[in-house]
């Protein structure tokens, strides 16, 4: 108390000044959240009807004891290898296809580096468009098998390396470049001596951490078909087989977990400091390249798969009349206003999905003692989001409210692990001042930590909304509508004009979020 303060007047109480505002605010967000809650679908009496809890204990309950028979185990383990292979084979398509297509859209080597429009606008169809939307279609044409999957890997991924190649060959100094092309260097010289090996550490760490995302992309696929454990997995639910069901998802938690390692492995020894590495970098990057080279044979003679004959007169030709089906789209106006609504479905299962797994994993990373709840946040992580809509879908029935769910259940466990690292990384001495000010804990946190780790939430969550987006758009093929019902209604009858108006909604939706988002990231710097 100061020394001329009247002992007998009591203080004021003191008061947040932004407390007003940040209520109006929370308003305003009410207001336009409830459309988005009425578009999911969303409810709660679902979830808490004995019925539907008695059916997903049933469920769950079949998945014990784990399915562990010899034969059983076989399949398991040709399917392991089958989707490590697809991973394998597709990411070296999508690297076929990413170099050429970044060397056009990168301009590198010119006076000054920009995209070219025309090259940016196909990168941006290819991975705009979901890999399970190309393996479907490819599914169409190519039949059941890793085929499909390997090229709507090739197609997707080829896009997003294209991308980010590009702009990492922009972000790297030009001088070089420069340098070598006025002494007379042609462009592809003085792109691969002047700013390839500024970059080549940078390529090669993004192309390792693509290959892990490969390995559970080529996972969903095989829901539709295009082999691995998918495709295993997708018959065990349906067959309502717990057991193997089970066995496919520790044997998936397990193989994701290898590949998070090796990719992590491999990311921090191209980051090392050349005098800490045990071999010279040229060696290093020689056995590195006989390793991929040896990994990729194997690939493709565990797949058998005939590349030639996917070019033959007779394959083009089917293609060709396959792809031509889809055009012109199905403009009437009937079909747009349920695509429209298919949008609008879309977009409250990825936004609903994504606040709700926000909220879930805020509360998960809050916990200090990290061990069981890392498990968890891992657990969570690690079933993909068609298993999980599978499930949500019997506690509350088919529709965007199962899609909502799955996205909040996976998308929780990514969000909680990056949460507790962005709240970890958060000076502490804001908290500790509130602390021995007489602040609560629940005050300290929200009025000193949560200010300082606010941006980097906010943008891992933008960050997983981009990606949820296009997961939304494609929950629909096991019912949890949205454009992905939609596309798969029209692809299992055959029309394929009504279908194609479906696949531009989706390219055009993922654009506007990729969009919107960057500006949002950009209007938080500023």
């Amino acid at each position: 108390m100061p020394l001329n303060a009247d002992p007998g007047v009591r203080a004021p109480a003191l008061r947040d000044p932004a407390a007003r505002g940040r209520v109006g605010w929370l308003l305003l967000a009410l207001v336009l959240l409830w459309p988005l809650l009425q578009g999911s679908g969303f409810r709660l009496a679902p979830l808490l009807d004995p019925d539907n809890l008695r059916v997903i204990g049933n469920f769950l309950a079949n998945f014990l004891p784990p399915e562990t028979g010899s034969e059983f185990l076989g399949y398991l383990g040709r399917a392991t290898l089958e989707t490590l292979a697809i991973a394998t084979s597709g990411m070296a398509l999508a690297f076929v296809v990413a170099v050429p297509l970044s060397y056009l859209a990168s301009g590198a080597a010119r006076e000054r580096i920009t995209l070219n429009p025309v090259s940016r606008g196909l990168l941006t169809i290819l991975r705009g468009i979901p890999e399970l939307v190309w393996a479907l279609v490819f599914v169409r044409v190519f039949g059941l098998g890793p085929t499909a999957g390997v090229l709507a890997l090739g197609l997707t991924y080829g896009g997003m390396l294209a991308k980010v190649y590009a702009e990492i060959l922009e972000s790297a100094d030009p001088t070089p470049a420069r340098a070598l092309a006025a002494c007379g260097a042609g462009r592809v010289q003085a792109l691969l001596y002047g700013l390839l090996p500024q970059a080549a550490r940078e390529l090669t760490s993004y192309t390792v951490y693509r290959w892990e995302c490969a390995i559970r992309a080529s996972v969903v696929m095989g829901f539709v078909g295009a082999g691995g454990l998918g495709q295993l997995m997708d018959q065990a639910m349906k067959m309502l087989n717990g057991g193997e069901a089970a066995s496919i998802l520790l044997c998936f938690m397990a193989l994701v977990a290898a590949a998070d390692l090796l990719s992590t492995g491999l990311r921090r020894a191209l980051n090392a400091a050349p005098q800490a590495r045990a071999l010279p970098f040229g060696w290093r990057s020689g056995l590195l390249i006989l390793a991929l080279a040896a990994g990729l044979w194997g690939s493709l003679r565990l797949l058998d798969m005939d590349l030639p004959a996917l070019f033959t007169e007779d394959a083009v030709h089917t293609m060709g009349e396959f792809v031509q089906g889809f055009f012109p789209p199905d403009l009437g106006h009937e079909w747009l206003a349920k695509v429209l609504k298919g949008v609008g479905e879309t977009l409250a299962i990825s936004i609903v999905g994504t606040l709700l797994a926000a909220a879930a994993g805020l509360l998960l990373a809050l916990p200090r003692w990290r061990a069981p709840w890392n498990l968890l946040l891992n657990l969570l992580r690690s079933v993909p989001e068609l298993v999980w809509a599978t499930i949500t879908a019997l506690a509350v029935g088919l529709g965007p409210f199962a899609g909502a769910l799955a996205l909040a259940l996976h998308t929780a466990g990514v969000l909680g692990r990056l949460y507790a690292e962005a709240l970890q990384n958060t000076p502490p001495a804001p908290a500790r001042a509130l602390r021995r000010a007489g602040s609560g804990g629940l005050q300290a946190f929200c009025y000193g930590t949560l200010p300082g780790a606010a941006p980097q939430l906010l943008a891992y969550t933008l960050y997983r909304w981009e990606m949820n987006i296009r997961m939304a758009a494609i929950l629909g093929f096991v019912g949890a509508g949205g454009l992905g019902q939609l596309l798969y209604f029209e692809l299992s009858l055959f029309h394929y004009a009504q279908a194609g108006t479906v696949i531009l909604a989706m390219l055009l939706l993922s654009m506007a979020v990729d969009y919107g988002s960057a500006w949002l990231r950009r209007a938080m710097r500023a």
